[in-house]
């Protein structure tokens, strides 16, 4: 292993996935520390991931807007957007910029909850126990309280679709 073999090795990673800062340094360091390399000795990982950062092949706001799009496509809430983006290495102020707004997170919830067919989106209307799963499940997605509560409890579908897409509370 020598610097042009872990140029090689990062311009692999970076044309095969879309990634962050952290996680190229972290595979970078990892394939050196899986070849032997002690840290005193080894090539210098910063210095590659910042001449990728430089050229545009990585870049983590594009990474946190894709991956925070993602998420809440498939219904999840802000809470574990935040997570997944910080667990990737991305920065608070880049995971700030991305947190979805109240529409976002209302129609999220809303996903979720047709996906799952929770609350209006359920054959049979849940009784109380299987309300407060249904609630627990959309907590743990990282939707707020009170949003997870009033998707559950809506009286339609049509009462769900109209309050997630207003803003105003009621």
């Amino acid at each position: 292993m020598n610097a042009s073999r872990l140029e090689e090795l990062a311009l692999a990673y970076v044309a095969r996935f879309a990634t962050t800062q952290a996680k190229l340094q972290a595979y970078l360091v990892r394939k050196l520390r899986e070849r032997g390399w002690a840290e005193d000795g080894a090539p210098p990982v910063e210095a590659v991931v910042a001449r990728y950062v430089e050229a545009g092949y990585v870049d983590d706001a594009a990474w946190a807007r894709m991956k925070a799009g993602s998420l809440l496509r498939r219904g999840y809430g802000g809470r574990r957007v935040g997570e997944a983006l910080g667990q990737a290495g991305v920065a608070e102020d880049l995971r700030a910029d991305v947190r979805p707004g109240e529409v976002e997170a209302r129609r999220a919830a809303l996903v979720l909850a047709r996906r799952r067919r929770f609350g209006p989106f359920a054959m049979t209307p849940p009784d109380r126990p299987e309300r407060d799963k249904q609630v627990a499940a959309m907590l743990r997605a990282g939707h707020p309280l009170d949003i997870a509560r009033r998707i559950v409890d809506a009286a339609d579908v049509q009462a769900a679709e109209e309050w997630a897409d207003s803003l105003d509370g009621d």
